[in-house]
Order: C-alpha cells, then structure tokens, then sequence
C-alpha cells in the first residue's frame, strides 16, 4: 500500500509538467448598481450574467521546481520498492528460521525419547541391583525421579513444537491448525554455502541500504525544489469561452472572448516561510544521510557478527563430532565388554547417556 501511495505520488508530481485545462460554467442572478460603471438600462436592473470558458495554462520549469519534485517523489517511490524487497526478506528468513526451529525440536524430541527409554531401563536395572543389595532406596528414588523429570522435557517440546506450527501457519497466511501433521527432518535442511570474504558492494546490495539510500535521493531532490521557490515562478495562460448578460444571449454571435499571455510570480516577501521550508528540507537531508550511515553501519556490524558466528559454529561443530565419535566409540566398547561378561549394564548406560547429550548438542550446532 506504500509503494502504491509513492507510485501514485509520482504520477501526481508529473503532472505538472503537462498542460492544464479546465472548464467552467457559471450563471448569475444579479442586480447591477446604478452608482457603478454599468450605464442605464443596465445599472439599477436585474439580469442573469453567464460565462462558459476553458482556460488553459503551462509552467516553464525554467529554475527545475518541478523536475526536483519529480525526482524527490521517484526517490520516494524506490524507496518504497525496496522496503518492499526488505519486507519479503524478512518474511522469508521468519519462515526459514521457524522451519528450522521445528525440526531442532523434532530431534530434540526424539532424543529425549531415547533418554526416556535409556532412563526406564536405569531404573529396571536399578531394582534389581536393590533387590539384590548391591543398592540402596537413595539410588532407587533418584532413578524414579528421572522419568518425570524426562516425561516432562517431552512435554515441554510438544508445546514448543505446537507453537513453532502455529507461527509458520500465521507465517504463511494459513489457519492455526493447518500444519499440526507436518514433520520436518532436519537432517534433509541443507546449509548454503557462504564465502569467507564479502564484498563492500555486496553488502549495499541489502535492501534496508538501498531503502536508506533512495531516502537520501528524495531529501535531496526536495531540497532543490525548495530553493527554486525562491525563483520567479512563469506561466502561459490561455482562454476562449462565451460571455453574456442573460442566459438567452449566451450562445449568440459576439458573446465570444478569448485570450493569452504570460504570467509572471515573483515571491518578494513572505514573512520567512520559504526559508523556513528551506531549512526543514536541509534537516530532512541530514536526517536522511545519519539513517543511511547508521543503516550501513548496522550492516556491517549484523553481516561481520553473522560470519564470524557461523566460523565459530563450524569449529564448534567440528570439536562436538570429535566428542561425539569418542562417545560413540564409548558406548561400543562398553557394550562390547557386557557383552563380553566383563562390565555391568549399567555402565553401558551411563555410557549412552553421553551419547545422547551429544547427539542433542548436534541438533543444537546444525540447526
């Protein structure tokens, strides 16, 4: 609706440089002093004055008033469509991120599934070492304890996982319920790959740059136009039409008039007001250029941060896929010794235990 408004706004500042045209019709009931200019019969009588005339007019733009209000409102308008352009980048990262949101909760929940099953069989394993004597009631209570504690992370990412649904429906102009049966693996999202380096002119490709540049553009160009009020301002006028005293006369011959010529306007004084526009529009201009710097200023600092992010998260997924391959590695062994006769479940267990808290910590770094 902006860009509409700015798009409307331009067509509106070019009309100036056109011809403009009008007609009129009047028709007047008066009486004319007889004190006045108007001759007997006609002064002390009651007649009908009528006209009917089109006037026409064309500015010469010679000091560019115009042009600069056409500019300032095309600066506007591509102001506009790039706001427009920073609105759907904004729309799709939200999409993009809440996406990703719900498969880190999905396989989140599915390692806290696992813990669920791995903590069950802690506890089974832990009744029989007390039935056995080889533990006491505290170890027993500490492993019950576990199982709610557990059951209620599944709880809690249920919830999440309903909310991230509910957002990507508004998201995506669908009802609340429209996506309760999507899935989604994160192991199918693909990471796209990003140079090492960005380029400066890269960067003033971003939307929110371009929006704060054309700002710039426009503010400038109402400056000028601003200035050239100071000039004269120049037009041609033109008319033809009818003229007469009663109506029934209006359309006969000699009730024609008609006419030309210049017009010349030249502000003399106006109590400060145009310089007092002048100086609004320079603030304007200043305003816009600090927006611009701030919005590359922003954008160097929010790219800068993002990059040295993912370089981060790339060596901290490379350390995690080292700890997780040695808990692996772990969990094998340990399994391989209970099988062997030579450890206890309870350590292959523990063991797993590990795993997933890495298997989770994965999710976390992927997504």
């Amino acid at each position: 609706a902006r860009l509409a408004r700015a798009e409307a706004a331009v067509s509106g500042a070019q009309s100036t440089e056109g011809v403009q045209v009008n007609g009129a019709f009047d028709s007047t009931r008066q009486r004319f002093s007889g004190n006045s200019i108007y001759p007997p019969p006609l002064g002390g009588g009651i007649y009908t004055l009528s006209t009917a005339q089109i006037n026409a007019s064309w500015e010469f733009d010679f000091f560019g008033r115009n042009r600069a209000a056409i500019e300032a409102a095309v600066g506007t308008q591509r102001a506009a469509e790039a706001e427009v352009q920073a609105a759907r980048v904004m729309l799709a990262s939200n999409v993009a991120r809440t996406y990703v949101q719900l498969g880190r909760l999905f396989e989140q929940r599915d390692v806290a599934t696992r813990s669920l099953a791995q903590r069950d069989s802690t506890l089974a394993l832990i009744n029989q070492r007390v039935q056995g004597g080889l533990d006491t009631a505290v170890e027993q209570r500490q492993g019950e304890g576990a199982l709610p504690e557990t059951r209620l992370q599944i709880e809690q990412l249920d919830e999440q996982i309903v909310l991230a649904r509910h957002a990507l429906a508004a998201l995506t102009a669908q009802a609340p319920n429209a996506l309760d049966a999507l899935t989604v693996p994160l192991n199918t999202a693909k990471a796209v790959a990003i140079p090492a380096t960005l380029p400066a002119d890269l960067l003033g490709r971003r939307a929110d740059i371009a929006a704060a540049r054309w700002r710039i553009e426009a503010a400038t160009s109402d400056m000028k136009s601003a200035k050239a009020q100071f000039y004269p301002n120049i037009n041609l006028t033109a008319f033809v039409g009818l003229q007469s005293i009663g109506l029934d006369r209006l359309l006969k011959s000699g009730a024609e008039q008609y006419g030309a010529g210049p017009a010349i306007r030249l502000p003399i004084f106006d109590a400060g007001r145009l310089r007092a526009n002048l100086r609004v529009k320079a603030a304007d201009l200043d305003g816009a250029i600090e927006s611009y710097n701030a919005a590359v200023l922003d954008a160097v600092h929010d790219v800068a941060d993002q990059l040295g992010s993912l370089k981060s998260i790339e060596r901290q997924q490379a350390e995690q896929a080292r700890a997780q391959s040695a808990a692996e590695s772990a969990y094998d062994l340990a399994t391989q010794r209970y099988k062997a006769g030579l450890g206890t479940y309870l350590t292959v267990l523990n063991a797993e235990s590990s795993v997933l808290n890495q298997r989770r910590l994965a999710a976390d770094l992927k997504a």
